[in-house]
């Protein structure tokens, strides 16, 4: 053979062979979501199943299409700025969060796209111009859950007529805890009952509620809406039982794992609707022209074996109206 063509052979067959690696260097970079959250990961796979499934509606599989970087603040909301800048400086192409780092992700970024999953009203809050139109780079959902306090409330008179003292359990470090003591001090007002409010950001001061529950001479708890406190059913079911204080919560979960009774709305939607948002953002749609999403579907669960062993006798009307009675 001879030398010119031995040296255009070679030629060749490298080429060929770095062909591969020039087509894999064009492809384009999978986009990246960020997701923050207050909580930590336990007890939430549920809802992230629900998030990947709102993704998958508009076309991205996570590791296929879309890589998903995860912050947990672990219930130590003081962190989320930090995560946030995190982000931002990962240069995501769009941040998911839920309601208390909502704020974080606000104020890191007024150009990243945030898509938000909240119980508060987020006009009220101060997150968006409207419901309508949001503006700016924020959009969401959000679904009943601060604004149901006051028939939370309702519901324990229901369930409990001779009771006039009330008490409410929030989490200090969430930007919602006003907002749900605010909804719900009038509302104790016309029923004619006294509202103590008590704070709990960890498990110990959980512990610490309870006992003070018990030395105010409390006949019923609302628990706020919280993300803390959604992955603590467990803790505040046994806690219901052990105090013998009838205690009413948001979620299902909660009435499953012990509570008396559980009004709202459902968590693993809001989370799928969040999913479908944050993937048509992906797909070039800008908040602003993203309108928020309200679910205002609310389920009532009854746990008729926690009334028994309280020794409540649960009303008809409640136990008609219930969408679960759980025995």
């Amino acid at each position: 053979m001879r030398r010119r063509e031995f040296i255009t052979l070679l030629g060749g067959a490298g080429a060929a062979a770095a062909w591969p690696l020039v087509a894999r260097a064009q492809q384009p970079r999978m986009p990246v979501i960020g997701f923050l959250h207050s909580a930590t990961p336990d007890g939430y796979a549920p809802m992230l199943a629900a998030f990947h499934s709102g993704l998958k509606d508009t076309g991205y599989i996570d590791g296929r299409n879309v890589a998903i970087e995860y912050r947990w603040a672990h219930d130590q909301n003081d962190r989320l700025p930090a995560l946030a800048d995190e982000l931002v400086r990962r240069q995501v192409r769009a941040i998911v969060a839920n309601g208390p780092a909502v704020f974080a992700a606000k104020a890191a970024t007024a150009t990243i796209p945030v898509v938000f999953f909240t119980g508060g009203d987020p006009v009220n809050l101060g997150l968006v111009a409207s419901l309508s139109q949001p503006g700016g780079n924020l959009t969401g959902v959000t679904m009943l859950n601060v604004e149901l306090g006051p028939k939370r409330l309702e519901l324990v008179r229901e369930m409990i007529p001779a009771a006039a003292s009330v008490g409410l359990l929030v989490n200090p470090t969430n930007p919602n805890a006003a907002s749900v003591a605010g909804e719900l001090e009038p509302a104790a007002r016309v029923l004619g009952l006294q509202l103590h409010v008590l704070k709990a950001s960890d498990a110990r001061d959980i512990d610490a509620a309870f006992a003070a529950l018990r030395e105010r001479r409390v006949q019923a708890l609302v628990i706020g809406p919280d993300p803390f406190f959604n992955t603590r059913y467990d803790q505040l079911g046994s806690l219901t039982i052990r105090h013998a204080m009838p205690t009413i919560y948001q979620y299902r979960e909660f009435a499953a794992a012990g509570g008396l009774m559980s009004y709202g709305g459902t968590i693993n939607d809001l989370y799928r609707r969040a999913g479908v948002y944050a993937g048509r953002v992906l797909n070039g749609e800008k908040p602003v022209d993203l309108p928020i999403q309200q679910s205002t579907k609310a389920e009532l669960f009854v746990n008729l074996k926690t009334a028994k062993a309280l020794g409540i006798n649960v009303p008809l009307s409640l136990l008609a109206r219930a969408d679960e009675v759980i025995e």
